[in-house]
């Protein structure tokens, strides 16, 4: 009767462990990837090159319009290959629109997406 009671306190005491050890996991792997995230971000970023809008083609062709400097670009990009098609005037080219947080909010993105479904 004794080492029944301690078998299933032992059980118990295992799963509640095992419990916090996931839960520690997570939060650690939450603030890496914010982390990574963040410095990515901040040296990714650049003055003088910017990928304004990418197209998948297929699995590894893409065309991308690039502003480098004050000029944007058309480009494709290949396994191997990347080859310019064209330069785009500023005024040809529109920006999406940004908060005033200066990123993209998910709630937003899914108000446009509805409603583009909406007009269709």
């Amino acid at each position: 009767m004794l080492l029944t009671k301690i078998d299933s306190l032992n059980a118990i005491a295992q799963f509640f462990t095992v419990i916090v050890l996931f839960v520690l996991v997570l939060g650690i792997t939450y603030v890496t990837t914010k982390w990574i995230a963040n410095y990515q971000k901040i040296s990714g970023k650049g003055k003088n090159l910017e990928s304004i809008e990418v197209h998948r083609l297929t699995n590894n062709k893409y065309i991308q319009i690039v502003r480098a400097g004050n000029k944007y670009l058309v480009i494709a990009v290949c396994k191997d290959t990347v080859t310019m098609l064209t330069e785009l005037e500023e005024s040809e080219v529109q920006h999406m629109e940004i908060t005033e947080t200066g990123n993209l909010q998910f709630k937003d993105i899914l108000e446009k997406m509805k409603n583009l479904k909406s007009k269709d």
